[in-house]
């Protein structure tokens, strides 16, 4: 019995060693993802906090001397990643994680993309022959102080294309553009699907639509697609925009006065008015 005593103490006295007091940490984890074209964007960090000190500067007391390497946030730095090839600030940057580095400075930042993840926040050992990309970006003034260290990507151009990753701190703004090509990506999507579901053909019509590619080869599939679909009134509708772009007034007046009949039979306000929209410019 005391053998047995004793060996459930040890047994305590084991476990009691090996546990951790827990503690929220002085620079939370913080992520930040999102879809540029059809390229998935991650960025991984830890967000340091102001905490009433001078961030930026040339002060001895500053936080992030100018001119000096950064690991552009707290603890193991900064990732990003990339689901495809990409181009930042136009250099082409193969698919992959990379280590955010930064040297901010008064009137230009130069940012870093390295290769060298495994350096985390251990920039002694920073090594130029790693670079992925290397470029400068000028910073601007925020007119709202930023206590934590923040990342953002916005931006997005209308085509869906591009994207711009911010970093800021303190009242320092610094963003530089991510560009994406998912022109194979579609046209490969296109080829592989469109004989599959008639969905596929009236998305590939308007997708040719928007980019004013081949509009024969739009209204090739839009027709698919209505023929397919008992021909709803969004597809008419787009129907109708393309035959505009062909200049066929008059297939487009019929294709939109449809839409705009069935769209008043399903009672939707939208389409009304995109029709009506659509119909007086073609007269």
């Amino acid at each position: 019995m005391k053998k047995l005593l004793l060996i459930v103490l040890v047994i305590i006295a084991h476990l009691s060693s090996d546990a951790q007091v827990v503690t929220p940490a002085a620079s939370p984890a913080g992520s930040v993802s999102t879809t540029i074209g059809l390229t998935d964007v991650k960025i991984n960090y830890f967000r340091p906090r102001a905490k009433g000190r001078k961030i930026f500067g040339t002060e001895a007391a500053v936080l992030v001397p100018f001119g000096k390497i950064w690991r552009t946030g707290a603890n193991s730095g900064t990732k990003i990643s990339f689901s495809d090839d990409v181009k930042v600030e136009g250099i082409a940057v193969p698919k992959g994680e990379y280590l955010l580095l930064t040297w901010p400075d008064a009137n230009e930042w130069t940012v870093v993309l390295s290769k060298d993840v495994a350096l985390g926040g251990n920039t002694g050992k920073y090594d130029k022959a790693n670079d992925a990309a290397n470029f400068k970006v000028k910073p601007t003034k925020l007119t709202e102080k930023v206590e934590t260290f923040t990342i953002n990507i916005g931006d997005f151009s209308d085509d869906n294309k591009s994207g711009k990753v911010q970093l800021a701190w303190e009242n320092t703004s610094v963003k530089f553009t991510i560009t994406t090509d998912f022109e194979a990506k579609v046209m490969k999507s296109i080829e592989e699907n469109t004989k599959v579901s008639p969905s596929n053909y009236f998305q590939a019509a308007v997708y040719y639509l928007e980019n004013k590619k081949d509009m024969k080869q739009a209204l090739e599939w839009v027709n698919k697609a209505a023929e397919g679909m008992n021909s709803p009134f969004w597809v008419l509708y787009q129907k109708a925009r393309i035959q505009k772009e062909l200049g066929d007034k008059k297939g487009a007046t019929e294709s939109a006065t449809a839409s705009l009949a069935k769209a008043k039979e399903a009672d939707n306000r939208d389409y009304q008015m995109m029709n009506e929209e659509l119909l007086k410019s073609l007269k």
